[in-house]
């Protein structure tokens, strides 16, 4: 997601200074922005952002994902020859060493299994760092519906949104299935074109609540449902929508009850919410530390299944969501889907949650990417994840 609602951008527009006094320089910058009337978070400069990717909660409204009281085991056996794997970017063969020298990496971990491979942080971030995960969010959203089947809030994937959404009848969306909401296919015409004023995700990408569904019973049709992959952000917060009025709770205190406390978090994390006691961005913005970006790939590795034995979700639900969809056999429900059996979550920015079954291997990266797309450091950081992956044996 790359457009967020504006109380959030306004309060990201934080100054080197926040390392040192975080509060005031927070304090300052909010004000200052907000009376320049700057409101994109693609207006940061690097050193912003890298301040105000850790820091959302400081300025932002949030809803908190508490660490659990018992988290999930990792070990520690790192392996140094991880770093001297080899991976080529147009053409030029670099080592996994050079993409953790890369400025923008802030941190990845690689996991065998339970075990730390290999784990690696900028100077300025640690393993409490908590640091916004953009659309690796979107995944969640998409199993927390697989979630809300297995405990009969909804009934099936052909249910359509306004079964759940009444205000959505007699609308285009209104009779859109949820299996082409997670798959992105809705059909209905969305323009995500970022540098386009007028773009539908210029003007509704950071909508929810009747804001939002008043804006998306406008669109009309374009494609039969099913048929066409289009990548539309709205429809992620749609199904944010969904989720909320059929658990009849918060998306967060769902994500608490089924994983965060569940499986086992380590540390404390948030999710943004549009205002103070707001709802939570479906298609964006849980903040979490590195180990818990891994082990929430772990989590999805399981397929569900808790520590516990219990699985919180339906017989088959992963394969389901990481089966290639008609309109495009690189997504999933909310995954994207690599070679190898190999699926992630993906956020701008280079934020990302790799998970490959076969090979055993969950591989977690925070970054603060030059752009929040299509960037050189955006082929280092997946050339080297497939290196690495590739390095271990197939199960």
């Amino acid at each position: 997601m790359k457009r967020i609602m504006k109380s959030f951008l306004l309060a990201c527009l934080m100054g080197p200074a926040a390392f040192a006094a975080p509060e005031e320089a927070i304090d300052e910058l909010i004000k200052r922005m907000a009376d320049e009337g700057i409101a994109n978070v693609l207006f940061l400069n690097d050193a912003d952002r890298r301040i105000a990717f850790a820091h959302i909660d400081r300025a932002a409204p949030t809803r908190a994902l508490p660490a659990s009281a018992t988290p999930y085991p990792l070990t520690t056996e790192l392996d140094e020859s991880l770093k001297a794997l080899t991976y080529v970017v147009d053409g030029t063969t670099y080592t996994v060493q050079d993409l953790l020298l890369q400025e923008p990496l802030m941190g990845m971990a690689v996991l065998e299994g339970d075990t730390i491979r290999l784990e690696h942080y900028a100077a300025d971030h640690t393993p409490e760092s908590r640091w916004i995960s953009f659309s690796v969010t979107k995944s969640f959203t998409s199993t927390l519906i697989g979630a809300a089947m297995k405990d009969g809030y909804i009934t099936s994937l052909d249910d359509t949104v306004a079964d759940y959404l009444p205000r959505m009848r007699g609308t285009d969306y209104g009779g859109v299935k949820l299996r082409h909401i997670l798959q992105m296919a809705s059909g209905i015409a969305w323009n995500e074109d970022y540098e386009d004023p007028e773009s539908d995700v210029s003007k509704a990408g950071g909508l929810q609540g009747i804001a939002l569904t008043d804006y998306l019973g406008t669109l009309k049709r374009a494609h039969a449902p099913g048929e066409v992959f289009n990548y539309n952000t709205a429809e992620s917060n749609l199904l944010g929508e969904v989720l909320r009025a059929a658990i009849g709770n918060s998306a967060a205190d769902y994500m608490n009850a089924k994983i965060w406390q569940a499986f086992g978090m380590e540390h404390d994390a948030n999710w943004i919410v549009t205002t103070p006691f707001g709802v939570e961005t479906g298609g964006c913005c849980i903040s979490a530390s590195l180990r818990d970006y891994a082990r929430l790939g772990l989590f999805a590795k399981h397929e569900g299944m808790l520590p516990s034995g219990t699985n919180i979700l339906p017989e088959g639900w992963m394969d389901m969501a990481t089966t290639p969809s008609k309109g495009y056999d690189g997504y999933g429900y909310k995954w994207w889907l690599l070679d190898d059996g190999a699926y992630t979550a993906s956020g701008i920015f280079g934020q990302m949650i790799y998970v490959n079954p076969k090979r055993d291997v969950v591989i977690a990266v925070h970054s603060n990417a030059p752009a929040a797309v299509g960037t050189g450091y955006h082929k280092h950081y997946r050339a080297a994840t497939e290196a690495i992956a590739k390095s271990f044996e197939p199960n």
